[in-house]
């Protein structure tokens, strides 16, 4: 599909420099345009690609000034990276207009489904699941009894959501993705094995939620795992059973959070960090990566990092210490051998 430069400033209310009428038809990074791709400018570093770059149209910010001729044409917006980021999602939409179901989707009688869904091949659909309108369900998906899943929302190839589990409107769960499996629940026993502690509970995720692919969510023991509003999880993912993760938390991959650990709103958590479980983190708290959190963490805003974590600016200081214990050992030795002589 074409757009002009007129209708992409119409959408973007932005100021076109050049020609009008140009058409794009795909979107490309700056320093690899040619012509018929939309580009943008946002970074300083990539400035000098402006003037070499084949591109078609350039979206740049109001601020932006030529030192020298351009040949591409210019739509200016008050923040070119944002606007960039609305013609993606745009175009997101256009790319994933697929309807309809799939003769060969197995879907039972008893369940309902809103209008223009999309139900991909091989994708099993248990009773009783209610789906909502404009959902979209690729291919070798599988949905469990009584799930309910809301407006708009994008599950691509390869999805488990077991039963009972509530999913909220626009979400997008990405491939390989199992929600609603076993908490990790088990008893020693008096023959020093376990025994299964059964999991009966459920997982709801907010509206707005995004999970990236091969993340597993499981299901609480009683009650609900809940991911809020907003939430953004990475790649390779596990949430255990009864973890609580509030409203616009991000999570960045390989992240393991351990069973009824309760993280705050607006939080940052950085890879490959391990958090214990029964804990709490307050609102707004921020994680370095690799950090490993064994104890709650109750000021909100508070920044963290280490292994065994603590505030980063005392990480900070301890590990240029740390560098330096190399060098302190040979002066101990030094100072010992000078002693002894």
């Amino acid at each position: 599909m074409k757009f002009t430069a007129q209708q992409i400033a119409e959408i973007l209310n932005g100021e076109i420099v050049g020609n009008a009428e140009v058409e794009v038809n795909s979107l490309a990074k700056i320093e690899e345009g040619k012509k018929g791709d939309l580009c943008f400018l946002a970074n300083e570093k990539y400035t000098p690609h402006i003037y070499t770059t084949k591109a078609s149209i350039i979206i740049v910010n109001l601020s932006f000034t030529t030192e020298k001729e351009i040949a591409s044409t210019l739509i200016k917006v008050e923040d070119a990276y944002s606007s960039f980021s609305e013609l993606l999602e745009l175009y997101n939409k256009i790319q994933s207009n697929e309807a309809g179901i799939s003769k060969k989707a197995d879907i039972d009688e008893n369940s309902s489904i809103g209008d223009t869904v999309f139900v991909g091949a091989f994708t099993s659909i248990d009773e009783d699941v209610t789906i909502g309108k404009n959902v979209k369900i690729y291919h070798n998906c599988y949905i469990g009894k009584n799930v309910a899943i809301g407006d708009n929302t994008i599950i691509y190839p390869n999805v488990s959501i077991y039963h009972n589990c509530i999913i909220g409107n626009n979400n997008i769960i990405h491939s390989g993705v199992v929600i609603g499996s076993d908490g990790f629940g088990f008893a020693p026993n008096a023959k020093n094995n376990y025994d299964k502690i059964h999991q009966i509970g459920n997982v709801i995720l907010d509206d707005d939620v995004e999970v990236g692919a091969n993340t597993t969510i499981d299901r609480a023991t009683m009650g609900s795992t809940k991911i809020g509003k907003g939430v953004k999880l990475d790649n390779l993912i596990q949430i255990a059973h009864n973890v609580e993760i509030g409203n616009n938390t991000v999570i960045a991959a390989q992240v393991g959070v351990a069973g009824s650990s309760k993280i705050g709103k607006n939080c940052m958590i950085g890879g490959q960090t391990a958090v214990s479980g029964h804990l709490t983190i307050a609102d707004e708290v921020k994680i370095a990566g690799q950090s490993g959190i064994a104890s709650s963490i109750k000021e909100v805003g508070k920044i963290v990092q280490g292994p065994m974590a603590f505030d980063i600016r005392d990480f900070q200081r301890s590990y240029i210490i740390f560098k330096k214990l190399p060098d302190l050992y040979r002066t101990v030795n030094a100072i010992k051998k000078q002693i002894n002589d």
